[in-house]
């Protein structure tokens, strides 16, 4: 029997569209700024790892996931350690403490050292775990997503500020690259590649390396027309311009409605949805008074939209939580108390575990670019 058109869909290795994964990406990242719940968020954290394990491929920025990963552990000794300096009265249970220094009236507010309480560092630990919860949601889109394809799938209208964006979200993944490549080397070489003295082995030919390659890079941008003005018809010009500007507006500002559990209900639905109407009124715009084409454009099919969708559910299922202010969301630390699970924030964590089974699987080996 013939499998069905959907079912070949999810089994035939292919790279899932970049747009796709940043969706997912950005959903856990919604979920995770909606709570303080550190099983919550090292759930999300569990969830982009499996999601990364299963469906990375053997590009070179596939391997970034591990360093977000050490940046969130580093973000969070930062936190505890900016609270144990300036520290502030939280709770009664004093766990040790510190010199105080006294500070004059101008710095009122101010507190360096003195008592150093559990609820204070509770607090600190939960404010950066939620940091490193972004973090990783990033980090796996990064791992998981090609840049270079994210911006063959933008809109003509916002071509020019899509090619500075993409060369921004490749920053990371062509840093830890190069700094993996050259410590690599030098171990090769029998030289030690730890401790303070290896980051000026390493630094120096990493920033090199970035130059030579920022320099191909534009070459071969210039050779391939790019930075070219294209007659584009003045209506379709002073009319998209605006138009897209409005709505990125609006979008910010829902988004901000969403983010902000402050905020009236009405600014993230309304301010979402007049920012989508208004930003696609002024891209259609905008793309028709474009010449551009794209070679082989990917495909949105279904995996796309199911892994879109499950980010987008976690994201919702955190939001509803937050705003009915379900139990065990935003931890309280007087007194100090064990973490609960709240079960639809959860439930809708675990859809996002959706990709490692409805994304197609990745292609054995890297794909040249177009």
């Amino acid at each position: 029997m013939t499998p069905p058109a959907w079912w070949s869909e999810l089994r035939i290795p292919r790279a899932l569209h970049a747009g796709a994964w940043w969706l997912w990406a950005l959903g856990l990242a919604a979920a995770a700024s909606r709570t303080t719940n550190p099983l919550l968020l090292a759930l999300l954290i569990a969830i982009a790892a499996y999601v990364v394990v299963a469906r990375r491929g053997n590009e070179p920025w596939s391997r970034s996931f591990t360093v977000f990963l050490k940046l969130g552990l580093l973000i969070i000794l930062i936190r505890v350690v900016i609270q144990v300096v300036f520290t502030s009265s939280h709770g009664g249970t004093v766990l040790f403490r510190l010199p105080e220094l006294t500070l004059p009236e101008w710095a009122a507010g101010v507190k360096i050292g003195g008592a150093i309480t559990g609820e204070a560092l509770t607090l600190a630990f939960y404010d950066g775990l939620r940091l490193a919860a972004i973090l990783a949601c990033i980090g796996a889109a990064n791992a998981l997503a090609d840049a270079r394809r994210l911006l063959r799938s933008v809109p003509g209208a916002l071509y020019e500020a899509g090619v500075a964006l993409v060369v921004a979200m490749t920053f990371a993944p062509r840093l830890i690259e190069d700094a993996s490549r050259i410590r690599q080397a030098h171990r090769l070489r029998g030289r030690q590649v730890r401790g303070v003295r290896a980051v000026g082995r390493v630094g120096m030919p990493v920033l090199q390396g970035s130059l030579e390659r920022s320099l191909d890079l534009a070459a071969a941008m210039d050779s391939r027309g790019f930075g070219r003005a294209a007659a584009v018809d003045p209506r379709y010009r002073r009319s998209s311009g605006p138009l897209v500007l409005c709505g990125l507006i609006g979008i910010c500002i829902g988004l901000y409605g969403l983010l902000d559990g402050s905020a009236a209900a009405v600014v993230a639905p309304a301010g979402i949805g007049a920012g989508l109407a208004l930003a696609t009124a002024g891209l259609f715009l905008g793309s028709r008074g474009s010449r551009r084409t794209r070679y082989r454009p990917d495909p949105w099919r279904t995996p796309e939209w199911v892994v879109s969708a499950s980010g987008m559910v976690a994201a919702l299922a955190f939001v509803v939580a937050a705003t009915q202010a379900h139990a065990g969301m935003n931890m309280m630390v007087v007194p100090l108390l064990l973490p609960g699970m709240p079960l639809l924030a959860a439930a809708g964590a675990l859809v996002a575990l959706a990709p490692a089974w409805a994304a197609p699987p990745p292609r054995d080996h890297a794909e040249v670019p177009a």
